[in-house]
Order: C-alpha cells, then sequence, then structure tokens
C-alpha cells in the first residue's frame, strides 16, 4: 500500500477538517473519524477528499468497543496504522463555583478518556512492530490554566501530562508520542465561547490561529517528532512562564482577560 495510513479523530470540524485535508493533499491514507457522521461526510465532499484514499467512519472516542473496532477494522483492511492523531476535543465555558456533574464528565470524558482509549487501542501494535507516532491536540491551556475554562484546563493538563509520561515508556521502542499546544484556533469550539463572558481570556492572543496552520504544524511534527510543540512558540513561552510561576498569573490575569473583552467579538 502507498503512503503512511492516519487515524484522525474529531475531523468532522476545524483542526481535524484542515488536517484530513492537509493529509489528502500530501497522498497519504487515512481514517478520518467523528461522532458526528453527518458532519463528517459533508466535509468530505465539500473538501473533495480522495474516496479512494480517505475513508469516513463513525467513532465516539468515549467508547472502548468502538476504538477496538475501528483500529481492528482500519488495519485489517488498510495496513497497520501509523499515526494517531487525536483531536477531538470539548470545550464548555463555566465558572468553577458553577461546574455541574455533565460538564464534568463530558470534559474528561472525551478530552482525557478519548485520547487514553486510543493510545491503549493502537499501541501493542505500534509497539510489536517497533514504529508508529502517537500526537495528541492539547492546548496552551495545558500549560497556563484558564480562569472561566477550568475544566478544559484540566483536561488538557491532564492529556500533556498522559502524553508526556507515555513518551517515556515508549522511549527506545520506535514509537513516539508528542503533545501540540496550540493558542485559541478559529474553530467551532472558539466560535462558542464568544458568547461567554467567563471565555474572555482566551481571545487575549495577539491573533486567532488558522486550524490550516495547526493542520500544517501536525504534518510538521509527524516529520520531526518532537516532544512538545507550541503555537504560536511566544505564546508558548509565555504560557511555560506561568505554569512555572503561578502567580504570574494574578498580575497578569485581569489585564489579559481586559484584552480578551476587547477582542471577544472582533477576533
Amino acid at each position: 500500500m502507498n503512503g503512511r495510513c492516519f487515524l484522525v479523530t474529531g475531523a468532522a470540524s476545524g483542526i481535524g477538517r484542515a488536517l484530513a485535508g492537509a493529509i489528502a493533499a500530501q497522498g497519504d491514507r487515512l481514517i478520518a473519524t467523528d461522532r458526528a457522521l453527518v458532519p463528517l461526510q459533508q466535509a468530505a465532499d465539500q473538501d473533495g477528499w480522495p474516496t479512494d484514499r480517505i475513508w469516513v467512519r463513525h467513532l465516539d472516542v468515549c467508547d472502548a468497543a468502538a476504538w477496538d473496532a475501528a483500529v481492528a477494522d482500519t488495519t485489517g483492511t488498510n495496513g497497520p496504522i501509523d499515526v494517531l492523531v487525536n483531536v477531538a476535543g470539548y470545550l464548555q465555558p463555566g465558572w468553577t463555583h458553577d461546574v455541574d456533574g455533565e460538564a464534568f464528565d463530558r470534559h474528561f470524558d472525551v478530552n482525557v478518556k478519548g485520547v487514553v482509549l486510543g493510545m491503549r487501542a493502537v499501541l501493542p501494535a505500534m509497539r510489536a512492530r517497533g514504529s508508529g507516532h502517537v500526537i495528541n491536540v492539547a492546548s496552551l491551556a495545558a500549560l497556563a490554566p484558564i480562569p472561566g475554562i477550568a475544566l478544559y484546563s484540566a483536561s488538557k493538563f491532564a492529556v500533556r501530562a498522559y502524553s508526556l509520561a507515555a513518551a517515556q515508556e515508549l522511549h527506545g521502542t520506535g514509537v513516539a508520542v508528542s503533545v501540540v499546544c496550540p493558542d485559541a484556533v478559529r474553530t467551532p469550539m472558539l466560535e462558542l465561547q464568544r458568547d461567554y463572558e467567563e471565555a474572555a481570556m482566551t481571545f487575549s492572543g495577539p491573533r486567532v490561529l488558522e486550524p490550516e496552520e495547526v493542520a500544517r504544524a501536525i504534518l510538521d511534527v509527524v516529520r520531526r517528532r518532537p516532544l512538545e510543540l507550541y503555537l504560536p512558540r511566544h505564546r508558548g513561552w509565555l504560557a511555560r512562564a506561568a505554569d512555572l510561576m503561578p502567580r504570574l498569573a494574578m498580575v497578569l490575569g485581569p489585564r489579559l482577560t481586559r484584552r480578551g473583552r476587547g477582542r471577544q467579538r472582533t477576533a
């Protein structure tokens, strides 16, 4: 079979959709998955994904059996999965004093459990053949917690921690794990946040990233296999500083929130 075989979650929109198009353009094979099958098929039709190399499939990333079936079917039809990219994510703004059980479950089921189950589904075969790559999309919120989207920040902290721990376990096996931490990206998830006062700090950056930028960066990660990637780099280092000195957020937070509120409707 020609080209590598990718499996991408969350491919119906945003980063996942842009990544599917970029993979199609470079000639690799792809299993494009999403919980929302109809929008996924619409994306495939609208973007002209080649049906001889890109296949769409329903996948609820919270369902362990669905993961096992997707990987087994893919392997049986298209050969081994070379690269898994966990893009699927969930975000609902809200203050910590208003958290409800449904919001908690959804953030950690999709953002954390989905990543863990996906890795569990592909890693045994990757380890057995001594090659493979898992790329998990986290967020700069995995470095610097964002007030107003605390559950999202906490879940992405978990994604980053799990990725880095797995990378240590797999070091020397031929299997790589990378975590990509982008700033705000122009996706339906970002649009959702425009109407929430709690999410103002999300918009504090100098600009919003485009999904195509992140898709190109992910394909560069496939080539270089870095442990972590921050997008954009300068915002990543600012987030790292906030991670190292949490009190810095207390000083900068109000200023960033005011800036974000001013850009929330126009970014």
